[in-house]
């Protein structure tokens, strides 16, 4: 098949700009996921922070019908799907106090006197570490870290090599065994779905913070969650973390997670 030169100029141009992306290692995004690489700097009148982080209230998170919505609140405007089984992707859910802090917590309950602890449930999410485990195995660069602390994940990147997976200690990554959009009922236009054999987890609505407004979940838990700047010594969140007491999932792992439980 014979081309003419504007066709072959055309092609051209696009291969170039791919081996462009591949050299480089960043891959030409759009609408989110271009706002989620370039962070604060693109987001001139949305919400900015040196290092974002969130701190819950565990007492005030153990109504089943508050962690259904504030669940509900995340996974549908972000389409992720509603898989049944041990397959299922999640972005956040509540698990017990055992398989939550596995590590050292007993003794600190045991310290403090927080028997009570052990009948708790805890809202588990990705905990956008500052020195974040699964980025470094990522062999594509599909999960990285923001200038402001948010560790993202690019599904057009992602191979599925499930090397995140392994590197995240909190099991906070999900990977799509099926195609998500025959598990889902009402799709947000607005959000990117992803596609079978990705992994996806919680952004902290980046797309969010980029229009000024704060994470779904922060919104639905009637002010059980607060989300700030651990970086500012004047913001809410860090005066919370030093007026209560809290506690870090695996602290001893080093990886420095940014979502607090005060208890």
């Amino acid at each position: 098949m014979k081309l003419s030169r504007r066709k072959f100029m055309k092609i051209a141009g696009v291969s170039a700009a791919g081996l462009t992306a591949a050299v480089t290692g960043v891959a030409p995004l759009t609408g989110i996921a271009a706002e989620e690489v370039k962070g604060p700097a693109y987001q001139a009148k949305g919400l900015t922070a040196k290092r974002w982080g969130m701190a819950m209230f565990v007492n005030r998170l153990q109504d089943p019908a508050l962690i259904k919505q504030i669940a509900e609140s995340c996974h549908k405007p972000h389409n992720v799907p509603n898989i049944p089984g041990d397959q299922e992707i999640k972005w956040i859910w509540a698990d017990s106090y055992a398989k939550s802090f596995p590590d050292s917590l007993a003794e600190t309950a045991k310290d403090h006197n927080f028997e009570d602890l052990m009948s708790k449930r805890f809202l588990l999410l990705c905990n956008h570490c500052e020195n974040p485990a699964c980025t470094k195995v990522c062999p594509t660069g599909a999960t990285f870290k923001r200038e402001d602390g948010i560790v993202v994940m690019d599904p057009h990147r992602c191979m599925g090599c499930r090397y995140c997976m392994v590197g995240c200690p909190y099991g906070a990554r999900s990977f799509n065994f099926h195609n998500p959009s025959d598990f889902l009922e009402d799709v947000n236009q607005r959000y990117p779905r992803r596609m079978r054999g990705v992994v996806e987890k919680c952004n902290f609505c980046t797309e969010r913070l980029a229009e000024g407004k704060l994470p779904y979940c922060v919104e639905a838990s009637d002010g059980a969650i607060v989300f700030g700047d651990l970086g500012d010594r004047d913001s809410e969140i860090s005066k919370l973390l030093r007026e209560n007491y809290s506690l870090l999932r695996k602290p001893s792992l080093g990886t420095g997670p940014n979502v607090y439980y005060i208890i």
